[in-house]
């Protein structure tokens, strides 16, 4: 019996790359003032951060209804197919309720997985869960090893403002005040299934050190298992120096770096000028 794999927008994997994967993203909505865009299908990464700079207003996002859910597990699993759907953290979501909800019309066949994460933290989940398909371990093995691993996963975000996050209520206004005041770039991770803020720091190339930093008190990249990294805005250059800055993290243990951009789910909370990394920690760290 085949497993098929959906999960939604949050994660930035885009339509094109989840045909690729053979997998299914959902897309959720993100409003501009009376007008509505699906993450993803009708507004492109590109196109929301463009949009994003020219208005005064924050966008706002929509989460995932049951009904939409159940619609689309249903067609998953006409064919008979197990289905597993990976959903962004509960915690800064509706949309995991409104797939359990949904999920539980269908006798076991179709499992909600909270990721309890969100952007590539909650991509690589998904990236992981598509080699275990494809190595033809069975749904039931396959969820038991992603709820095994999946707090093994850290999300690493250098921003440079908290700004979004406030308006967003990501985070409190106290909090937003004193980083805008003291000019620094926040360093955030989701711990738990929620944004936290974990360092300040003076500039992009502290801010870069830092997150060299965060990421070594993890234990370090397991380079067997997925990771991405990613940016936010209408250039990947401030992510291009963090790899550079970086190099030693990366020499001789990957030849590709996989970078994707951020689109508008996260991008409303994140605003544009961020970057990001998400890796498996090492098991021995």
């Amino acid at each position: 019996m085949s497993v098929k794999i959906i999960t939604d927008s949050a994660c930035d994997i885009t339509q094109e790359r989840a045909r690729e994967l053979g997998i299914q993203v959902i897309p959720l909505v993100t409003v501009f003032g009376t007008e509505e865009y699906l993450d993803g299908v009708t507004l492109s990464s590109r196109q929301f951060f463009e949009k994003l700079i020219e208005t005064d207003e924050l966008p706002h996002t929509c989460q995932i209804t049951p009904f939409r859910y159940e619609e689309v597990f249903r067609e998953a699993a006409a064919d008979g197919s197990d289905v597993i759907c990976i959903v962004m953290s509960s915690k800064l979501s509706g949309s995991w309720q409104s797939a359990a909800v949904a999920s539980s019309e269908f006798d076991g066949r179709v499992t909600a997985i909270d990721s309890e994460n969100v952007c590539i933290g909650q991509q690589i989940l998904v990236l992981y869960a598509v080699r275990l398909r494809d190595q033809g371990l069975t749904a039931q093995e396959i969820v038991a090893e992603l709820e095994a691993r999946k707090r093994d996963i850290r999300l690493l975000a250098l921003l440079d403002t908290l700004e979004y996050l406030k308006k967003g209520g990501r985070i409190s206004p106290a909090v937003a005040f004193a980083g805008e005041l003291l000019s620094i770039k926040p360093v955030v991770s989701v711990e738990d299934g929620e944004v936290k803020l974990i360092g300040k720091a003076r500039g992009s190339k502290s801010g870069n050190n830092l997150l060299k930093t965060f990421i070594g008190k993890s234990g370090g990249i397991s380079f067997d298992m997925p990771y991405v990294l990613a940016y936010s805005g209408l250039s990947d250059c401030l992510l291009r120096k963090y790899i550079e800055d970086s190099r030693e993290l990366w020499a001789d243990r990957t030849a590709e770096l996989p970078i994707c951009p951020i689109g508008s789910t996260i991008g409303t909370h994140a605003g544009p000028g961020a970057i990001a990394v998400a890796f498996f920690e090492k098991p021995d760290k």
